[in-house]
């Protein structure tokens, strides 16, 4: 996390004190082309989230588990979700979002139907 910290953003709408919120904020990550990634890491209510966007693009599934992973654990488990659609919000036509509750574990179907 010490390394994320170097690059996570200092001005801007999203600032964050580190002392405070620890790594929440936002940072620029390199994907696919050289072009940059906005993340957004996040928590409270019991929640962490972390945010991934382009400007032009969906992030693909590999750039998904390159976060996930720098920001948890690999045998931790986050999810993607798909709410009701009269609970959409979007505010970002290419931002994904991982979510994971605190302290709580994952119900995950058997492995073995997955």
């Amino acid at each position: 996390m010490k390394k994320l910290e170097e690059i996570r953003k200092q001005t801007g709408l999203l600032i964050t004190d580190e002392g405070n919120d620890g790594l929440a904020g936002w940072l620029f990550l390199h994907g696919a082309k050289g072009k940059p990634a906005v993340v957004v890491v996040s928590w409270g209510g019991d929640w962490e989230h972390v945010s991934v966007s382009y400007a032009n693009r969906v992030p693909t599934w590999d750039e998904m588990c390159r976060v996930k992973d720098m920001f948890w654990g690999e045998e931790e488990c986050v999810v993607q979700y798909h709410p009701p659609k009269s609970e959409y919000v979007n505010l970002h036509p290419y931002c994904l979002h991982l979510w994971k509750p605190v302290n709580t574990e994952l119900q995950r179907p058997p492995k073995a139907f997955v």
